[in-house]
């Protein structure tokens, strides 16, 4: 894999939001590990997969454990990124057993569904091939996960879109229909618009047909995204632009177009299933 472009995480949401998950499953505390587990007994348990995966997610569940205990000893045997087998080790930790089995659910949680983001990212970025279509995750995220599911897409070989509506201009289609009530040009109008209120922001416009693509790149869009196009529409799209605006295909992205998609010549795929359709990865803590 090429190196990897890790954005920086969101460390003051993060803790909020492992507080949060801690709180929901603690509360009042671990009543079987109180009960069970006598107060001063120490273990060491490993984080192992049980199937291929990128690794994404290892400070987070490193986090949880010391925030249960600061006294737990966490050693990553991998970093975010590799490419794992079944049976590989992830990372191990030392410490109160109470603390251990407290934070296990908590850590796997993070763990197997990051990794299940970068693991699903990984797969579309081999599917593009050798092309240099870009694969970029969405803002179809999970509510409060976003600076880590956005970590995860980057760990496993993906682009970073737009973080929110506050970092990029992106007109889409109810925009533009709202736009239109003014008159013909509204797509193009919204884009001079944007340019006047927001001049340090790149602008992207979303195009449901060819007149669109032409009204968008002739008004300097630096973005036009291909909202459910055929692959002759792309072809034909990539024709009227002329190099003006990177183009964005989106919308109706499975892995099995990725690699028809890539060799047309878009700049970007923009595919949602990166994060909002993933399956955790089966990783276990083996005491």
């Amino acid at each position: 894999m090429k190196k990897l472009n890790l954005p920086e995480l969101d460390w003051q949401k993060i803790n909020s939001l492992i507080d949060m998950a801690l709180e929901e499953d603690i509360k009042t505390g671990d009543a079987t590990s109180i009960s069970v587990i006598p107060e001063n007994v120490t273990t060491e348990a490993r984080f192992v997969t049980r199937e291929k995966c990128v690794c994404a997610g290892l400070e987070v569940a490193k986090t949880v454990f010391l925030k249960i205990d600061d006294t737990v000893a966490w050693t990553s045997l991998v970093k975010d990124g590799d490419i794992l087998e079944p049976g590989d080790v992830l990372a191990s930790v030392k410490g109160n057993a109470r603390a251990l089995l407290t934070g296990e659910r908590t850590a796997l949680n993070f763990l197997q569904r990051l990794c299940g983001v970068a693991t699903t990212t990984l797969r579309y970025v081999e599917a593009v091939g050798d092309s240099k279509t870009k694969i970029l995750d969405t803002r179809k995220t999970t509510p409060g996960w976003r600076s880590l599911e956005k970590y995860a897409v980057a760990a496993g070989g993906g682009t970073n879109h737009r973080v929110g509506l506050y970092d990029r201009v992106m007109i889409k289609d109810n925009h533009r229909e709202l736009a239109g009530l003014e008159g013909d040009g509204g797509l193009a109008r919204s884009i001079k618009r944007a340019r006047e209120t927001f001049p340090n922001l790149e602008v992207e416009a979303e195009a449901d047909n060819l007149d669109e693509v032409k009204e968008a790149s002739e008004a300097a869009a630096d973005y036009i995204l291909l909202d459910n196009m055929t692959n002759e529409q792309m072809k034909e799209a990539i024709k009227i632009n002329k190099g003006r605006s990177k183009l964005e295909a989106s919308g109706g992205i499975t892995i099995e177009r990725i690699p028809s998609i890539a060799k047309i010549g878009v700049d970007f795929i923009s595919v949602g299933a990166l994060t909002h359709s993933v399956k955790a990865i089966d990783i276990s803590l083996e005491m």
